[in-house]
């Protein structure tokens, strides 16, 4: 009869353990949740210490069993997500990340929950993510961002390697499609700050000025806060949409500039708590993209940040 381990049995168990942070970086970029992501782990260390101390030392590479497991889950997830999605009120957005459950050195969070900053966790790159099936996403994902050969993609989500070289060809296309011009973060910085003052000061031309006239602004409430449900098309209705949300403002609520995913954006706080995020695609010196983010189960992050 086999016992079950319980954590701090088994083999190399510091080891297994320092395994949380890549998960959680794993399991964000392929589910675009970071409650999600860190369900997934929860459950993919349930599996492990489910197993006897015999079945764990027989898995020659923790690590991988545990990669393995998460990206199965995770695949399983984004099967049954886009379903969830259909009935979702109002468009979806990844959860934004705040600075604290980032990479930076002036984090405070567990260093194992934090989400490594780089590109592949600005809003936009996981918005591109999320127009992937689950298998080109997680093909992707653990080739191109996580370096994993073909061959062991291959073992995880089911197929051949050279299915899953096409997979990732097919989710790079996409985000080669997507992508816009590199902008340098400083630049992108005084543009988020313009677009600041001139919100603030309901100023449309300078609002204008800053908007792509192609630019979309996109909204998730969830149901659970008020908003617009459908994106706004085109810079001058945003500008004049952003200028009605001024007029509508109230004296309690305020705007700080702060890091969203990596990127220069804007937060709204109304009594000091944080209902609304904001985050920005720049092409160039214009405004491509505005992610609005309310619905309050994705902004519990931001909460204590």
């Amino acid at each position: 009869m086999s016992t079950r381990s319980e954590p701090g049995d088994g083999p190399g168990m510091d080891a297994v353990m320092s395994e949380r942070r890549q998960l959680i970086n794993l399991g964000y970029r392929l589910l675009g949740s970071l409650a999600e992501a860190e369900d997934v782990v929860q459950e993919t260390y349930a599996r492990w210490y489910a197993m006897s101390r015999q079945e764990q030392e027989a898995i020659e590479s923790p690590g991988a069993w545990l990669t393995t497991v998460a990206s199965r889950i995770c695949l399983n997830l984004l099967g049954s997500a886009r379903a969830r999605r259909e009935r979702y009120v109002g468009e979806w957005i990844p959860e934004p990340l705040p600075d604290r459950l980032t990479g930076r050195p002036e984090a405070t969070a567990d260093p194992a929950d934090r989400v490594t900053l780089d590109e592949s966790v600005s809003m936009a790159f996981l918005v591109v993510l999320e127009s992937m099936t689950p298998a080109e996403r997680v093909a992707f994902i653990l080739h191109d961002v996580f370096r994993y050969p073909f061959a062991e993609v291959g073992e995880i989500v089911g197929r051949t390697p050279a299915a899953c070289r096409q997979l990732a060809s097919s989710g790079r296309r996409r985000l080669r499609a997507a992508q816009a011009p590199a902008t340098p973060t400083a630049q992108r910085a005084e543009i988020v700050r313009n677009f600041k003052r001139a919100w603030q000061a309901k100023d449309i031309n300078a609002l204008i000025g800053l908007l792509d006239p192609d630019a979309t602004a996109t909204a998730d409430g969830g149901g659970l806060a008020l908003t617009f449900l459908h994106p706004i098309e085109g810079g001058e209705q945003i500008a004049r949409a952003w200028v009605e949300l001024a007029d509508r403002a109230t004296s309690n609520m305020t705007i700080f500039e702060r890091t969203v995913n990596g990127q220069p954006g804007l937060v709204a706080q109304q009594d000091g708590v944080t209902v609304t995020v904001f985050a920005f695609d720049v092409a160039g010196d214009r405004i491509k993209h505005i992610w609005v983010v309310r619905n309050p189960e994705k902004l519990r992050p931001w909460t204590t940040s």
